[in-house]
Formats: structure tokens, C-alpha cells, sequence
């Protein structure tokens, strides 16, 4: 079998960002394996991707126990391809997984208890061939489990070296710091949040920033091309048959509105004045924030991921463009 050997010049032009208070830096993007990477979809494409990726200075991977589809067969793919290619390169890694959403049957498949966690994070394991992780995240909160335990059930993973750090994603700001309080006083830090982020999801303004500032904790957004609108995808309001939308994943053709459609069109039109693609911009506009560790992109061609490296070339967004962004999304969202 042919060595993989990567460009010994990946780390050249890649950006790195420090995560808050800590002392691991992430690229400014990593690439996300919650679509494309499952066993419904061709591997040698899959593997291509990762493999670019790679070679652009992308070291951080991110998955969940539930990615696939079906669920766990993420896990199962970047493993294999962690034994064919990059196993010779895993202390270059950063590699995180989730649990908190429906994995398995019964009552300790689903939520954010010591039972569900350990035991998902060990399968986890098995499915990447991995003796650790470097993140994993409490992918969601559990209203039914008390923080406490969630919480005690990370630091545990930190502690029995399944982890090296802990994260949480979908916690809104009043939780998070609650989180973040117990996490601190428990010796394991909370080192990142995930959240969702784009320009038509503004959620993260509204006090969630704030909070992570005041913790001290990192901030990778998740679906910053807005599950494909923020991309050249639609413009002239068509529907791709390989397009999620055609396909009906988490975006259906319901939520390509009119009105979404004609803030598409005003959004391309700026960032082809600025020289990017419209899916640079949206990128560009996600990473101007101070206390933006680094942005999660999908990917099912190598060429999106050249795109996607691109946006860190593009110049800085300047307040007059800042506000226009800003009318144009205000009617769409």
C-alpha cells in the first residue's frame, strides 16, 4: 500500500487561534463530518475531502457518536481513514466527538447521564480506534439529569484519560455559565462551545458571546453556511438535486423563501465586490468575532474546502459592509 505522505508546507498559510484561556490553538477552520462522511456516501470521496483537508493545515476533525448517516458510521469512516492515512499523524490531530442525542434504544441511549456518557465516549472509541479523544462534548443540555451529574461525568471522562478536554454545544448562556461554574470547581475546565451560527442565525449575540468571554471559554460555530443557503447553491432560486434542501436534510425547500432568496442574491452581489464567493464572505463574517476560536465547515467536494481556506485570505469587513449585511438579512430572517 502507498504511504501517505502530506505536504510538509500544510502549516504555512493556515491561521491558528487560541483557544480562550487555554493553551491549545485550533485552525480558524476545521472541517465538520455531520453529513457526507457516512456509510450512505462514497468513501474515496470522503477520504479525498479529509485528506485536502489536511494538506490546507485543517488539524481539528469534528464528529459526534450520532453523525453519519447511519449513526456511528462517521465514527467508523474517519477511523478507517485514520488507519490508512493519518494514523502516522495523530498527535497533529484534533479529534472531538459528542454524545447527547438519540444514539441508541432504551433509557441509556439519549441525554446527559453518567451512564449515557461514559458508555457512548468508550463506543465512540472502538468506532474511531482511538485510546482517547483530544474534545468531546455534551452535545446538547438534558433537562431530566441533574447539571451536577453531567457535569461530574465530564470531569470523570477527563480524568480516566478518555479525554483530553471538555466541551458543550447548544447551551444557552444562563447554562452554560452554570456549566462552566461547576466544571471550574470540579478541576476540569469547560476549554469550547458549539453553537449554531450564521447570518441568518443570530442567536449567539443575544448574551451567549458575552458568557463566553466571561468564562473563558473558546467558540467553534457550527453551520455558518447556513446548511448551504450562504453558498452560490441557490442563487437564481433554483433547488439543486444534490442540494441538502432536494435531499431533505435538516434544511427543506420550505425554508428557501422568497425573501431568503432575494437577501441571497443582495449577499453574493457584495461579496463578489469584495472578491470572494459568497460563501467566503459568510465564513469571513462568522470569524471577525475577537472571541471566535475557529468555524466548523461541511464538506462533500474538494473543492469546497479549497473555497473555504480561501475566506481566511479575503480583507477584514468593513463597517459599511457589516451594515448592509445587516439589511439584507434583517427581511429574511
Amino acid at each position: 500500500m502507498e504511504q501517505y505522505l502530506p505536504d510538509p508546507a500544510r502549516y504555512d498559510a493556515m491561521p491558528y487561534r487560541r483557544c480562550a484561556l487555554s493553551g491549545l490553538q485550533l485552525p480558524a477552520v476545521s472541517l465538520g463530518l455531520w453529513h457526507n462522511f457516512g456509510h450512505v456516501d462514497r468513501f474515496d470521496v470522503g477520504r479525498g475531502v479529509i485528506r485536502r483537508a489536511f494538506e490546507l493545515g485543517i488539524t481539528h476533525f469534528d464528529l459526534a457518536n450520532n453523525y453519519g448517516p447511519p449513526p456511528g458510521s462517521a465514527e467508523r469512516v474517519f477511523g478507517e481513514i485514520l488507519r490508512l492515512d493519518l494514523g502516522a499523524h495523530r498527535d497533529e490531530l484534533i479529534v472531538s466527538t459528542k454524545a447527547g442525542f438519540l444514539m441508541g434504544p432504551g433509557p441509556y441511549g439519549d441525554g446527559g447521564s453518567r451512564k449515557y456518557l461514559v458508555a457512548s465516549l468508550d463506543q465512540s472509541l472502538r468506532r474511531l480506534g482511538l485510546d482517547y479523544v483530544d474534545i468531546f462534548y455534551h452535545h446538547r443540555p438534558d433537562p431530566d439529569t441533574p447539571l451536577e451529574e453531567t457535569m461530574a461525568a465530564l470531569d470523570h471522562i477527563v480524568r480516566s484519560g478518555r479525554a483530553l478536554y471538555v466541551g458543550l454545544s447548544n447551551y444557552p448562556a444562563p447554562l452554560l455559565r452554570e456549566a462552566a461554574a461547576l466544571l471550574r470547581n470540579l478541576g476540569t475546565p469547560c476549554l469550547i462551545h458549539q453553537p449554531r451560527y450564521n447570518m441568518f442565525d443570530r442567536e449567539l449575540e443575544h448574551g451567549l458571546l458575552d458568557a463566553l468571554a466571561d468564562e473563558g471559554i473558546g467558540c467553534i460555530a457550527f453551520s455558518p453556511l447556513a446548511q448551504g443557503l450562504l453558498t452560490d447553491k441557490y442563487l437564481g432560486g433554483t433547488i439543486p438535486p444534490d442540494s441538502r434542501a432536494a435531499r431533505a436534510h435538516f434544511l427543506k425547500a420550505a425554508d428557501i423563501t422568497p425573501a431568503r432568496l432575494a437577501a441571497i442574491e443582495g449577499l453574493h452581489a457584495l461579496a463578489v465586490a469584495r472578491g470572494q464567493t459568497l460563501a467566503q464572505m459568510a465564513l469571513a463574517w462568522v470569524l471577525r468575532h475577537a472571541g471566535m476560536t475557529s468555524v466548523l465547515i461541511g464538506a462533500s467536494r474538494i473543492s469546497q474546502v479549497d473555497d473555504a481556506v480561501g475566506a481566511l485570505r479575503g480583507p477584514e469587513l468593513a463597517a459599511d459592509e457589516l451594515a448592509a449585511i445587516d439589511r439584507l438579512v434583517a427581511v429574511a430572517r
